[in-house]
């Protein structure tokens, strides 16, 4: 501490002043100060509550019924975040194939219900050939296309962010190990996600003053990330060994895996809004923004826990 800051904050000065009656208020204000946030919240909290605890019931029963109901879920949410998104491009200029885009995304979630990752495989190949070649006739046999791999690239883009690794977050549903369904499965990831989510939030707005990645994300801070580190892996740590009955490190390499996709997925959608020059993918969602604000980290997440648990659990 410089000595202006010493004088300033009235530590271990001499002078005048010392030992005047409005030391001890000033200290006990200096002292709530300490204890107060150093950031705000940036959102309307009892809404965002309100809707967290919808979607959070939505989400309960959905586990609880198993695939039969989780699969729509994911279907729902994956149309929804792929009609936000393209939405979006569309008012930017891009030409994208909206209702296709769609139907090829869902089309490859359901298909790994009955064919698993092999359906997910082909699905996915047939999808992207799909879209290279019909974008080729967008303006008929006798005009060229504009801006073919700009808007080529972005539809594949959309189709994997959303339709691939939310094929992952609905075939966690599918996965068992001896007498574990994949209900259990589902109610970790969910854990783990949201142990991030909190984890994160109330570090970040209590402690946040070190940015991680500034040009991408001003207001993401390394000690939101410590705080999603901590919480996600204790999360991690004792959902694998009370409900997956699986080896402590196990629970904590799904439980980093969570945290580290989740936070580079916020940083994804961060920087595509940004070169959009837009603030939330939509307003669907009181208090969180659109499906894509809210599921942005969760879906690269996804991916990581179907391939992690298969490997440590399954």
């Amino acid at each position: 501490m410089t000595e202006e800051h010493t004088l300033i904050d009235g530590v271990g000065s001499s002078g005048p002043n010392e030992g005047a009656p409005g030391d001890g208020a000033a200290a006990r204000r200096r002292k709530r100060d300490h204890l107060k946030p150093k950031n705000s919240a940036g959102r309307n909290l009892p809404q965002a509550i309100g809707t967290a605890l919808v979607l959070g019931a939505l989400v309960l029963v959905a586990m609880y019924v198993g695939p039969a109901m989780w699969y729509p879920v994911v279907c729902v949410v994956a149309g929804l975040g792929m009609w936000e998104t393209l939405t979006r491009l569309r008012e930017n200029g891009y030409y994208v194939y909206r209702f296709a885009v769609i139907v090829l995304g869902i089309s490859m979630i359901v298909s790994t219900w009955p064919f698993g990752y092999r359906g997910l495989v082909a699905t996915s190949t047939l999808s992207v050939l799909l879209l290279m070649f019909s974008r080729l006739f967008s303006h008929g046999r006798n005009v060229a296309p504009r801006n073919y791999v700009r808007d080529t690239s972005i539809m594949i883009y959309v189709l994997m962010w959303i339709g691939l690794f939310g094929s992952f977050a609905a075939m966690i549903s599918r996965l068992h190990s001896g007498e574990v369904t994949g209900s259990y499965f589902i109610i970790t990831f969910i854990a783990c996600v949201v142990a991030n989510d909190v984890g994160g939030y109330a570090a970040g707005v209590m402690f946040g003053s070190h940015p991680m990645v500034p040009a991408v994300s001003p207001k993401k801070s390394w000690e939101g990330f410590a705080g999603s580190v901590l919480l996600g892996s204790v999360t991690g740590i004792l959902t694998g060994t009370y409900l997956l009955h699986t080896d402590w490190w196990a629970g904590l390499i799904f439980g980093l895996a969570i945290v580290v996709c989740a936070t580079f997925g916020d940083l994804v959608e961060s920087q595509f809004k940004r070169e959009l020059g837009i603030k939330d993918m939509s307003a669907l969602l009181p208090g969180h923004g659109g499906i894509m604000d809210r599921v942005d980290g969760i879906l690269p997440a996804a991916a990581a826990t179907w391939l992690v648990m298969n490997f440590v659990v399954v």
